[in-house]
Formats: structure tokens, C-alpha cells, sequence
């Protein structure tokens, strides 16, 4: 952050500024606020949102005109305030249906929600470090008219422009629940950028939870107004707003909770008279003409909160609508916001006549934008977490290092200490980081630290229970990266949280940790210092949730034969299988980090067998992104384990892709493994060629320390192979050799001269076949294939491999790997023949799917 200046903001869509004015009051400066009419802008001015003139920007954001004075505003600020990057956009726009400029348009001309598509745009532009959406409930699934001018949900919109450069979440809240005495449902979106995204989750920068406020506790203080017109002399914005006086009689004898049309008289009840009749009116609504209840949260502020007919508008105890003031108390809106350019002293001050006529005056468009507006608290709390981010920006790996190093924190009794003082005044999540890189046995246990970003798309994809007490196990914990996200994500709830680690100083670690973070009362938490894989569960949970340890385990491994004495897979000796299949027995869900080669190595059939039989709700593909620094790639996969299989999510961070297709449909017991990013294509390709008709070899015995630059034989390497396969090349100071009695002994040498098998590269995504050339060997980058049955390959066929169609098709047969791309006794199957165009293409790839690529 630029520590030459406040953090800054701009605020879209902005009215007269009710919810920003928290970021106002928790020190941010305005470079700009756009708002379509004047007076509205105006009640911003009166709170001097903005350092300069220029920021108050009135009109349409869809016009160039008024664009260009927003980024004209940005320009001033990098060269009077050497603003080098904007902090936080907020957005928060009209979620129309459609847009309204022309009804007579067509279906396909109509052009949806284009505020939210420009919103989207200009963040793209501005480039700021958080962006904040807020809007309806059904924001994230409303369709709008994308950039590419196709039809999509808003959600697919944000993940399609900003799901590269932002990890994000949208979360539905409540206001009564953070702060604010009004109930009303919304959607927040909280974007961070990924260069902060590891240090800042956009799931911690939601608002805590609060116990629920009611209207006694908000307004009861207040003086009661009995006569019409009644205005408090100490606050003019808490005046009885009169109405037709004969209405009264249809509310004064209301009880808390009773609506007029509940009288029992139908003179009390609202009516018109015509001819002479009692006429009542319809009741539309249950909320209209209802009293409110002094010890319950307050209702949803609308905007047309002035009338006794709209919603939920009475007043406990008086026979009027709710005054301003008591609004502004229940949207938490401070008493220093000014609605207009006198301080209320003054207006105090003024005679009744000139008071009555203020209100008059500025009642309805007060009122109006109460009614319209995020409560401050909401956006207050949102911006003090920010201010704290950025405050606190990411620390580089070797800074922490250096920490490390300064501190002597190696030394395990040092670093309990360093964690329990934080003398250097650190971020819980430095703090974890610091704890993490510390760990000396991390290596041996394969305690690595998982990244915020794998977490909060974890949280982001896992259900919560509807039930009120959760019981959740975290059964390899570490330093508990997980534990805050938990918290978050189930809060509310009655949390019984049991945390295990073998490793008695991780969990040591963890425990001085959490004491730093606020854990809420309603959570308790229990520390298990065992072997998860051994420790007696003697209940069930409903969820688990972690990231096991990846390692094989020797086979001299005294605990080898005791995990796998309940497990399935017995074929495997990695221990997160094990962790994975013990996790299955103990809970209802489970959301677990695994290695990616789950999807498709051969030792992990059995396992996939088994999974197959059950709901797998959805597969996160984090390629290497789940482990800074660390070479191996991961998934989350999050199983149901009450429901039968149906349709399974698969989201690939890498390549940003998103799709929903049914279980059976990507776990074919027709293919040798699950191919998640399946499609038309793949099938297409599929009906085209005759599969599993070769079987495979590599060597594994060929090492560098073999090889010579000269010699007996030569040993072809992967690059030896041209890109279409047609050719061997001749590369200085790569091409190898061996002499013919160092290859002899090794397995490779039974292929020497054999005259009908096959080369094709390992490790690539271009793939391409070339029959070997006698009187010559290859190494472990190349895979010898062997045809079946004494099938002889067409030059059409050796072609087809190389071609664009195959390789598309290759990278989706390989789940677009990174590692684990060696040509093995699974993958092999895809290297497919063209068929014979006599022959019918069988039945057995169904391509009945519908996919979303983003």
C-alpha cells in the first residue's frame, strides 16, 4: 500500500451515500462517488465523501462521458496524490431483469443487467486490490448480458472477467445478524487479488457475527410522539409523520404483532366507503397496517417506509409509521451524516413552521434513500477488515525467513514463545506462516502449509448443515490453517470441533494460535495429540474436513499393516488414502485435499470403485496452485455420503473452468479412470477410434549416469521424436548413447531390434507415435508401445497422433496434468486407433451433457 495517503475507494451506484459512509468512517478518502440523480450526490457533499470537487461524479455510468470523468478523477489522484494502485471498488447496482431502455426490443436484442456488466468492466479496469458487490439475494443467479454479448448468470459473468486476477466469494447475510436492527437478506461479493489473496481470504473481510438487536434495545430510549405532526425538540429527524386522521382509529387499538385487517369491527379496519358501504380493502400483503414488536429485531426498511400501508412500518406503541431518526438508528446510520447542509443544531433551533416545512420539504427523499441503502455498519465492518489488510500487506516467504532466522525460531520453546507475544505486532495469518516454515519435521510429516486461496474455494463449494448443532473433525490440523474458515463458515452454529495432529508441537502451535483468534462461545473446541489413523472415534461427525499428509510409507513401516487392516485399497502404501477411506467410516461428509493422481493412477482403482458408489458432490482441480512452492498437484474432493450418486461440480483454478455433469457420465467404468473435464469433444473423438490396443513400457533403469555422448547404441529421448512424428532429429549436446554390454542387463534391451512396437513422448501434451527404429534403446521419456493382437498401425493412424484434434482430446483424456503425465498401464488406453469406417461406432459414450466453459 502507497503509505503516502488513507486508503482510498470508489463507490458505484452510490444514492446518497448511507452504506459507503462507513468506509468514510473508518478512515478511507473517496477519490470518486457516481450516482445517477443530483440530490442524492448532494447529501454526499454535505458528508464531504470526497477530498476534491471532481469526485462527485452525477450521471450514467454506461456513458462514455461519465466514465471518462471517473478515470479523469483516478488520473488527478496519481499525479496530485501519487496514488499508485485504487484499494476497493463498490458496486452496487440495479438488478434489473432486463434492461428498460427499450421494451419493444426482441428476446435476443435485450440487453440484461448492463449496470452489473459495467461494474464488472470498470473493475477490470481500475484494477483495484477488493472489490465489494452488494445486491439482491438471487444476485449471483440473475442472467445478465455478458461482455461477449452471450447470456450467462452474473455468477459466470465475475468468474469469466475477474476470476483470474481476483479470488473471491459471495456470501447471502442477513443485516439483522451483523450489527443492524432491520431484517433484510442480501448478497455480498467480497473480491481480493490474488497477490493478497494468500495473506487475506475474502471470506475473513465479512462482517462478524452479532447477536440480533431488538427495537427496544435500538429505539426504546427514545421519546414516545403521540400527536400528529409531534416533533422532538432535540432531533428534529424524530417527528410523528402525519397521515388521513381517520386511519388512526385502524391502528390504535392494534396489539404488538396484529395487523389492522385483524380488527373485528370493519370500521377498523382499512376501507373505503363508497355509496354509502363499507368497502375494506384487499389485503395484498400479511405486513401491511402491522404493528412491530418491542422485543424482536426490527423488519425490512423499504423505501416507501412513510406510509402506514407498506410493510412492516408501525411503531411498537405509537400510532405512526417509524421517524427517521429511529430508521437511521435501525440501518445504523451514525448521527453525525448529515442529509443536508445545516448541522442538526441549527435545524433544532429552527421555529415549528419552519421545521414542519423542512420535513415536508425533505421527508420523502430521506426516507426514500434509508429504504434503498446497505446499513453503515455493514460496509463499516467490511472496511475497517480491509484497512487492517492492507495495513498489513503479505509478507514475502524470504522476509518470513528472516524473522525466523532473527528470532531463532527453530528452536521450538523459542517459537511458542514468539507466537504467544507477537512482538513484531504480526497477522494471525503471518503468525501461522511463521509457525509453519519453522516446523523442522514438516518435511517427514508433509506438514506443508495450505494456501488461502485452496481454502476459501473449499469453503466456497462446502454445504453447511441446516442443523443447529455441528459436529466436525479436522483430522490432520497442523498449525490450523483450517480452523478460522470453519469458524466462519459455520457460524452462527453450535460448533463441537475436534482437531487432531500426531505431531504434539503442531498441535501445541495451534492451540497458542487460536487463543489469538476470537473463537465464539458457541464453539468448543477439543485438541487430539494421537495418530488419526489408530485413535478410537467413538461417535460419528457430520463432517470431515482437512488436508491429510501425502507419503508413501515404506514397505518395513511397522504402521503399514495396521492402516490398511480396515481399508480397502490395499494396493496403495500412500498414507492420505488411508486418511481419505477412515474418514469415509467416521462422517456423514466429507471435504478433503488429496493428490491429483486420485483421478487416474492405477494404485488408486479400487479407491475410485468405491467412491464411485457415492455422491461426489464436486472435484476442485488446483493444479500446483494449492501449495506455494511446492511441485505437486491437488484436488479437493467433497463427497456426500448419504446421497446416491447425481451430478458432480468440477472447477479447475488453473484454467478457470466450470462445469456440472452427471457422476455416471464422468466416472464411465467404460474408461479406465474419471476424466472430470469430459465433453462433446472427447466424445466425439471417442466415437472415432478402437481404444486399449496396445499395452505400454517404460524404462526405468536408464539413468543419466549410462548415457555417454558417444558410443555402441544410440538412445533416443523425447525430443528426438519430431513434432509430427515422422522423423528422428539429430540434437547436439542432447542425443546419448550406450555401450551394448552396459545395455544388455536392463529391461529396455528386449525392445533393441523388435520390429512391430511403437515410441511416444511421456510428460507432454503433444503427443505423437513413430514405429522405433532398430538398433537403438530409449530412456524413461520416451514409452514403448506394444500393439495388441498383432495390429500394425496405418501411416494414417501414426498421423492422427499428432493431430490438433488428438492433442485437444489427449489433454482432456489426462485431466490437463501437469505431473503424472508418464504413459502408464491406465492412460495407455487412450492411444486409440482410427477406426474401420465400415464398422458402426458402438453405443457406449454418452454425450447427453451440458457444459459451461468460461
Amino acid at each position: 500500500m502507497n503509505t503516502q495517503h488513507k486508503p482510498t475507494y470508489i463507490s458505484l451506484f452510490s444514492s446518497a451515500g448511507v452504506g459507503c459512509y462507513g468506509f468514510k468512517m473508518a478512515g478511507f478518502d473517496c477519490i470518486a462517488t457516481n450516482e445517477l440523480l443530483e440530490r442524492r450526490l448532494n447529501i454526499q457533499r454535505y458528508n464531504q465523501k470526497c477530498k476534491y470537487p471532481g469526485g462527485y461524479i452525477c450521471g450514467d455510468i454506461t456513458q462514455e462521458q461519465t466514465k471518462k470523468l471517473l478515470y479523469d478523477q483516478l488520473e488527478l489522484w496519481k499525479a496530485k496524490e501519487h496514488l499508485s494502485r485504487v484499494d476497493v471498488v463498490i458496486a452496487t447496482p440495479p438488478c434489473q431483469g432486463m434492461s428498460i431502455a427499450n421494451q419493444k426490443k426482441t428476446d435476443t436484442e435485450i440487453v440484461r443487467n448492463s449496470l452489473v456488466v459495467e461494474s464488472i468492466k470498470i473493475i477490470q479496469k481500475i484494477n483495484p486490490r477488493f472489490f465489494v458487490f452488494e445486491n439482491v439475494p438471487a444476485f449471483m443467479k440473475t442472467i445478465c448480458t455478458d461482455l461477449d454479448g452471450t447470456n450467462k448468470s452474473i455468477a459466470d459473468a465475475i468468474e469469466r472477467s475477474l476470476g483470474q486476477e481476483y479470488s473471491y466469494a459471495a456470501r447471502i447475510i442477513n443485516f439483522k445478524n451483523y450489527g443492524a436492527c432491520s431484517s433484510r437478506q442480501r448478497t455480498v461479493v467480497i473480491g481480493v487479488s490474488k497477490d493478497y489473496a494468500d495473506s487475506i481470504s475474502p471470506l475473513e473481510l465479512y462482517p462478524d457475527l452479532l447477536p440480533e438487536r431488538t427495537l427496544r434495545e435500538v429505539i426504546g430510549d427514545m421519546k414516545p410522539l403521540k400527536e400528529f405532526g409531534e416533533i422532538d425538540p432535540t432531533d428534529i429527524y424524530h417527528a410523528f409523520r402525519i397521515y388521513p386522521e381517520h386511519m388512526r382509529a385502524w391502528i390504535a387499538d392494534l396489539k404488538e404483532g396484529q395487523s389492522a385487517f385483524e380488527n373485528p369491527d370493519d370500521n377498523k379496519k382499512p376501507h373505503q366507503i363508497i355509496n354509502g358501504e363499507i368497502v375494506i380493502n384487499k389485503q395484498k400483503n400479511h405486513d401491511k397496517y402491522k404493528r412491530q414488536y418491542w422485543d424482536k429485531v426490527g423488519p425490512c426498511i423499504h423505501t416507501r417506509n412513510d406510509l402506514l400501508a407498506s410493510q412492516n412500518t408501525i411503531h411498537p406503541s405509537d400510532d405512526r409509521v417509524f421517524s427517521i431518526r429511529e430508521i437511521m438508528r435501525m440501518m445504523t446510520v451514525p448521527e453525525s451524516f448529515r442529509w443536508v447542509d445545516r448541522d442538526p443544531d441549527t435545524l433544532n433551533q429552527l421555529p415549528e413552521k419552519e421545521k414542519r416545512a423542512f420535513l415536508k420539504k425533505e421527508e420523502t427523499k430521506i426516507r426514500q434513500s434509508l429504504g434503498e441503502a446497505v446499513p453503515t455498519a455493514i460496509f463499516h465492518s467490511i472496511a475497517e477488515k480491509i484497512a487492517d489488510a492492507l495495513a498489513h500487506p503479505p509478507l514475502p516467504t524470504l522476509e518470513i525467513n528472516k524473522i525466523i532466522a532473527a528470532n531463532h525460531l527453530s528452536d521450538a520453546e523459542a517459537l511458542k514463545e514468539f507466537l504467544t507475544e507477537n512482538p513484531l505486532d504480526l497477522t494471525f495469518s503471518t503468525l501461522s506462516r511463521i509457525a509453519e516454515l519453522s516446523n523442522t519435521n514438516r518435511t517427514e510429516t508433509a506438514a506443508f502449509f495450505t494456501s488461502k486461496t485452496l481454502i476459501t474455494e473449499m469453503m466456497k463449494t462446502l454445504p453447511v448443515s441446516e442443523q443447529e448443532t455441528v459436529r466436525i473433525l479436522e483430522p490432520s490440523v497442523g498449525v490450523g490453517n483450517f480452523i478460522p474458515f470453519i469458524l466462519k463458515k459455520f457460524e452462527g452454529k453450535n460448533l463441537q470441533l475436534d482437531i487432531v495432529d500426531i505431531d504434539s508441537a503442531s498441535l501445541e502451535l495451534a492451540k497458542i494460535l487460536l487463543q489469538k483468534y476470537h473463537v465464539p462461545d458457541t464453539c468448543t473446541i477439543r485438541y487430539i495429540n494421537d495418530d488419526f489413523l489408530l485413535h478410537d472415534f467413538p461417535d460419528r461427525y457430520d463432517y470431515v474436513i482437512g488436508n491429510p499428509p501425502f507419503f508413501k510409507l515404506k514397505a518395513s513401516d511397522p504402521r503399514l499393516p495396521l492402516y490398511r487392516l480396515e481399508a480397502k485399497n490395499k494396493n496403495t502404501s500412500n498414507i492420505c488414502s488411508f486418511f481419505l477411506e477412515k474418514s469415509l467410516r467416521l462422517a456423514k461428509y466429507v471435504a478433503l485435499v488429496f493428490p491429483k493422481f486420485l483421478l487416474n493412477t492405477p494404485e488408486f482403482s479400487t479407491t475410485r470403485a468405491e467412491l464411485a458408489q457415492k455422491s461426489v458432490d464436486a472435484i476442485l482441480d488446483f493444479g500446483e496452485k494449492g501449495f506455494p512452492g511446492i511441485l505437486v498437484e491437488t484436488i479437493a474432493i467433497f463427497i456426500n455420503n448419504l446421497a446416491a450418486p447425481a451430478n458432480t461440480r468440477v472447477f479447475s483454478l488453473t484454467h478457470r473452468l466450470h462445469l456440472t455433469q452427471p457422476q455416471a457420465y464422468i466416472f464411465d467404468p467404460k474408461l479406465p479412470y474419471w476424466i472430470i473435464y469430459r465433453n462433446q469433444l472427447f466424445d466425439s473423438v471417442c466415437r472415432k477410434l478402437d481404444f486399449d490396443v496396445f499395452e505400454v513400457f517404460r524404462d526405468r533403469q536408464l539413468t543419466n549416469k549410462l548415457l555417454s555422448s558417444s558410443g555402441e547404441l544410440r538412445v533416443l529421448k523425447s525430443r528426438n521424436l519430431s513434432d509430427d512424428g515422422k522423423e528422428i532429429l539429430d540434437i547436439p549436446g542432447y542425443d546419448s548413447y550406450i555401450s551394448y554390454a552396459a545395455a544388455k542387463p536392463l529391461s529396455v534391451f528386449q525392445y533393441l531390434d523388435a520390429p512391430n512396437v511403437y515410441l511416444t513422448p511421456n510428460m507432454t501434451y503433444k503427443p505423437r507415435m513413430m514405429k522405433k527404429p532398430p538398433h537403438c534403446v530409449v530412456n524413461g521419456s520416451l514409452a514403448i508401445l506394444i500393439p495388441k493382437g498383432g495390429i500394425v498401425p496405418t501411416e494414417k493412424q501414426l498421423a492422427y497422433f499428432s493431430s490438433e484434434e488428438y492433442r485437444a482430446f489427449y489433454q482432456i483424456a489426462r485431466n490437463f496434468q501437469t505431473r503424472s503425465l508418464n504413459v502408464d498401464a491406465c492412460s495407455v488406453f487412450f492411444y486409440g486407433l482410427l477406426r474401420d469406417e465400415a464398422r458402426p461406432a458402438p453405443e457406449k459414450f454418452d454425450t447427453s451433457v451440458q457444459l459451461s466453459f468460461l
